[in-house]
């Protein structure tokens, strides 16, 4: 194995990758032998979205490139738009840089650039989170493309291990690790009740709710119809009820649905839109309510550690593994109500969370570091299933 240190390029385009990588990140950096590079893209870059660059720093990581992705626009044309442009952005990124292996996370079009890039330019290639479900989104066509593209795959749970199998990937190149996002939460020193309070600019009250809504990108307009509908149902609880909301993401409507959610807060004492929060801030705020609403993975993957239960409104997150604390309900503001009544009676308890331990990080990078040459990996063919039953 060779004595120089090899680099290891994540890209983050988001504050919800961004508290994702952060562990997998500090991993790597800790690790012999690896070296760590970073490109920051997409909402990290756009002070309507929180500008949230400025966390990647405050976290203690160096950014090595910027690529500027995003147009002033909310349709879907914008969005490939964007994607285009990040392309070209990410391929200069990437001559200058000369990683040794990239790192992408998810399913969101910055990544699905990054990832188009780095395989024409024939750089190795390793994806978090492939062969999960998200039937309800985009996002869903974007992650398989990515694990197709990838070279070296990192899951959440079996069942997503078995899917990038059907896909064709070799079970040699999956590993199943778990979600990285829970390394955080047995990592962090998290906020207490009066602090996180403090920091989100509204004191907790007797019951309090954390809601994120982002758009359903499956089908056009469909997204501010079932905002409003979540809207009916949270002006109908008691009054004493706090809501917190994060903003929306990038994604096509997004703006859209931040306007409303913008609108929504500013008549009401007892809400509070904040753009970003960090994911301090975040999972503290999370550790504290009684339920977590709306339609991000957040509340599958990282809100049954605390044993707080989650709302999951729509089909964006269709798919997913599920614990018991999470309540599925159509986009409508009766089944809303009626399943943030059965999640209220549920309360906090002891939950089984089927996306890991909270040492998936270090398992990532003992793995990377354990490959001698990355590229190797670019010699990749299809992994065929066994044939089953008799030939026709």
């Amino acid at each position: 194995m060779s004595s120089v240190a090899r680099k290891i390029c994540f890209v983050t385009g988001s504050r919800a990758d961004f508290g994702l990588l952060v562990w997998p990140m500090r991993a790597i950096r800790e690790t012999p032998g690896l070296t760590l590079q970073l490109v920051a893209t997409g909402m990290h870059l756009a002070p309507e979205f929180g500008y949230t660059f400025a966390a990647i720093l405050n976290e203690g990581f160096e950014v090595d490139e910027r690529v500027e992705t995003l147009l002033s626009s909310d349709t879907g044309a914008g969005v490939a738009k964007s994607v285009g442009l990040g392309v070209i952005g990410f391929a200069d990124a990437f001559t200058r840089l000369g990683p040794d292996l990239v790192v992408v996370l998810g399913d969101r079009f910055e990544m699905f650039a990054a990832a188009q890039a780095a395989m024409f330019m024939r750089l190795p290639m390793a994806h978090l989170f492939g062969g999960d479900v998200t039937e309800g989104a985009v996002d869903e066509s974007i992650r398989h493309a990515i694990s197709k593209m990838a070279h070296l795959h990192f899951t959440s749970n079996p069942g997503s291990t078995r899917r990038l199998i059907q896909l064709g990937e070799h079970p040699s190149r999956i590993h199943t690790i778990g979600s990285v996002g829970i390394d955080a939460i047995k990592h962090l020193a998290l906020m207490d009740r009066d602090g996180i309070g403090r920091a989100v600019g509204m004191p907790l009250g007797e019951r309090n709710a954390l809601i994120t809504f982002h758009p359903v990108t499956v089908e056009a307009g469909r997204s501010v119809a079932e905002l409003e509908e979540l809207f009916a149902a949270l002006a109908a609880l008691d009054p004493t009820f706090r809501f917190v909301f994060t903003l929306a993401n990038a994604d096509a409507e997004g703006r859209a649905l931040n306007a409303r959610i913008e609108a929504f807060a500013a008549g009401r004492p007892n809400t509070i839109a904040v753009a970003s929060l960090g994911q301090l801030r975040y999972l503290s705020l999370m550790s504290q309510v009684d339920l977590v609403i709306g339609n991000s993975s957040s509340g599958l993957l990282e809100a049954p550690s605390f044993g707080v239960p989650t709302v999951d409104i729509g089909d964006r997150q269709k798919g997913r593994e599920r614990a018991a604390s999470v309540f599925p309900a159509a986009a409508e503001r009766n089944a809303i109500a009626a399943a943030i009544s059965a999640a209220l009676q549920r309360d906090r308890q002891a939950t089984v969370n089927p996306y890991g331990d909270g040492e998936s990080s270090r398992r990532f990078a003992d793995i990377i570091a354990g490959i001698p040459d990355f590229t190797q990996l670019l010699a990749k063919g299809f992994h065929d299933l066994p044939a089953s039953g008799a030939r026709p």
